[in-house]
């Protein structure tokens, strides 16, 4: 009887330590919307490290947001051709990478791009294309070559009055991975951090499947292209399927080239898939301003991601190690 007790107790014990519960919740952080969910042994606990999550964005944003006036971002841009400025570890390192890809990219991603003229409008109102003088002027700040880093001292100095530095590209996949990445070291199991599309997920729903996602169908955005199972995986998506316009028959991506001030043309959906959300974007945006030919060339260079491209003409490219298998050839 003593034995039979026992091995109820302990098959309870074995059940509550492997019971667990999904907590979801959406909050408005980085200027988007995040979608948090977290998997966890009870929902009291869930909930705190959702919190947990939701104070590590905040914290982020508070460092590098361009349109917080206290922000060490905002220092560098309002002492731009002053003085140079330190800056966190943090803040430093995640500028760096951002010009290595400016120099991946010849300048097609570029953080310096926050100084551009707004000319180009996608709210309807635009009647006809800016002129080429327009669009030269709207660049004449941007250049990551005038951002000038000093690893000794911490700082970044902008070099030309009027520019501006913005994580617009990187930053929510950056906090998508740093919270993926602290969640992981408290161990908590199974999540995902969405960040307006910049996704960041790790373990499997409390039923043990994986996590699905789904890639949007550009051209009817309530169907799907393809679904794929993420594991501990990031994905991000930049499409112009919501904001472009239309000249002459040819369509004019939200997603401007800072290099020559022109939108993005040939691609109106990029989805890039890897260990790390930040990369990601930070592909998914070059890929759109870079079109297919020279944007799978780049996505070349990293053995660990993955891409499925949507061209205007709906056609469906993907990278040669994808994983995505089935999916319509021409939407």
């Amino acid at each position: 009887m003593k034995f039979q007790f026992l091995f109820f107790l302990l098959l309870i014990c074995a059940f509550t330590s492997h019971s667990q519960v999904l907590r979801k919740r959406t909050s408005l952080l980085m200027g988007g919307r995040f979608d948090i969910s977290i998997v966890d042994k009870d929902s009291l606990s869930a909930e705190q490290n959702i919190d947990a999550v939701i104070n590590e964005i905040t914290r982020i944003e508070n460092l590098i947001s361009d349109w917080k006036p206290d922000s060490q971002v905002s220092e560098v841009n309002q002492n731009a051709g002053i003085r140079p400025v330190k800056v966190d570890k943090e803040v430093f390192e995640l500028t760096q990478r951002a010009i290595q890809f400016s120099e991946m990219t010849n300048g097609g991603f570029d953080i310096s791009f926050a100084a551009m003229d707004k000319i180009w409008k996608f709210d309807g109102s635009m009647t006809q294309m800016p002129s080429a003088e327009a669009i030269q002027k709207s660049v004449e700040k941007v250049g990551y070559k005038n951002i000038i880093l000093d690893s000794v001292q911490s700082t970044v100095f902008l070099k030309l009055k009027g520019m501006k530095i913005g994580f617009g590209a990187l930053g929510e996949g950056y906090a998508t991975d740093k919270c993926r990445d602290m969640m992981l070291a408290k161990g908590i199991k199974a999540g995902i951090i969405n960040g307006s599309g910049d996704m960041s997920t790790w373990g499997k729903q409390p039923n043990g499947k994986p996590w699905n996602i789904g890639i949007t169908n550009p051209f009817h955005p309530e169907k799907l292209v393809a679904v794929v199972p993420l594991k501990q995986d990031a994905v991000t998506t930049s499409g112009s399927y919501e904001k472009f316009v239309v000249f002459n028959g040819k369509r004019y991506s939200h997603i401007i080239n800072p290099a020559t001030g022109y939108p993005a043309t040939g691609l109106c959906s990029v989805t890039v898939f890897g260990p790390n959300a930040e990369t990601a974007n930070g592909l998914s945006t070059s890929l759109m301003v870079l079109g297919k030919t020279a944007g799978l060339l780049l996505l070349n260079k990293y053995a660990d991601y993955s891409c499925i491209m949507i061209t205007d003409d709906g056609k469906v490219v993907k990278s040669k190690n994808s994983r995505i298998k089935k999916f319509k050839a021409r939407l």
